[in-house]
């Protein structure tokens, strides 16, 4: 611990104007971190594909830059700028910190790792401990994840030490779309087949200039078709699978085709 006549030494004794310039540099800060927040998402929204993604993307770090920016305006002003005086009250505040907020202290940490290393970005939709959906910010210490029942989920970054994080489109506007047909085993696979595949080409959500594919599995109680194919856009993945699921179910009864029903898992679970 810092004696407290070393702890008069590292501070300065502030005066009225430096009260002032403090409080302006934090008031400052605080809003323009609060008006972009609010105008490059709303900027984004009106763009489409990886300008789209990119500008969310930076949110955090212009947030990140701004905070130290300001940081690095307050602290010459209330404290002596030697490297002894930064050492020793850095560290003291460091130990204080970590017995006091070890959880908070995790998450800031892994916070600033994200946003580094990038596993998700604003506009990623994202699968962490269960939890699927939509990144909408990326704070220092937690994500915001939008769920497809438009709730917010608020997800520490310190699940990052913990958990596997599933990013579905990784910064890209390329978003796979899965639709499943389960099918009794007595049919033709390869009409089926084709057919899916005409299902996929024909849905207004479809991003033409990307791969579509039909994967088949046979299974003890039948065939399994897995649909595979990419919207224009990733918000509209829902709506793209339910198309495809829809058509492709009318369009396979009109073939004759039974569908096979899987039979129940010992215990109850799926």
């Amino acid at each position: 611990m810092i004696p407290d006549d070393q702890i008069v030494r590292i501070f300065k004794t502030p005066d009225l104007n430096t009260i002032v310039e403090v409080a302006v540099i934090f008031i400052g800060a605080g809003v323009v971190i609060h008006l972009l927040q609010r105008l490059l998402p709303w900027i984004a929204n009106r763009l489409h594909g990886r300008k789209r993604l990119h500008l969310l993307a930076s949110v955090p770090f212009v947030r990140l830059l701004i905070i130290l920016k300001a940081l690095a305006l307050i602290v010459p002003r209330l404290i002596e700028p030697s490297i002894q005086n930064m050492v020793a009250l850095l560290g003291t505040v460091g130990l204080l910190l970590g017995f006091a907020f070890k959880d908070y202290a995790s998450s800031l940490i892994a916070g600033i790792v994200a946003i580094g290393e990038k596993p998700y970005r604003n506009g990623d939709w994202i699968k962490i401990d269960g939890v699927y959906g939509e990144v909408r910010h990326v704070g220092l210490r937690a994500v915001e994840v939008v769920t497809p029942d438009d709730t917010v989920v608020v997800i520490p970054h310190g699940r990052l030490w913990t958990e596997p994080v599933h990013n579905a489109n990784d910064g890209g506007p390329r978003l796979m779309c899965i639709a499943d047909f389960h099918l009794h085993p007595e049919h033709d696979a390869a009409r089926a087949r084709q057919l899916l595949w005409d299902v996929a080409l024909t849905s207004p959500y479809l991003h033409f200039s990307t791969p579509v594919a039909v994967i088949v599995h046979e299974r003890p109680w039948g065939t399994h078709y897995r649909l595979k194919a990419y919207p224009v856009d990733g918000g509209q993945q829902f709506r793209f699978i339910t198309d495809m699921t829809v058509r492709g179910k009318a369009a396979l009864q009109g073939m004759g085709v039974r569908f096979a029903v899987a039979p129940p898992v010992p215990g109850g679970q799926e």
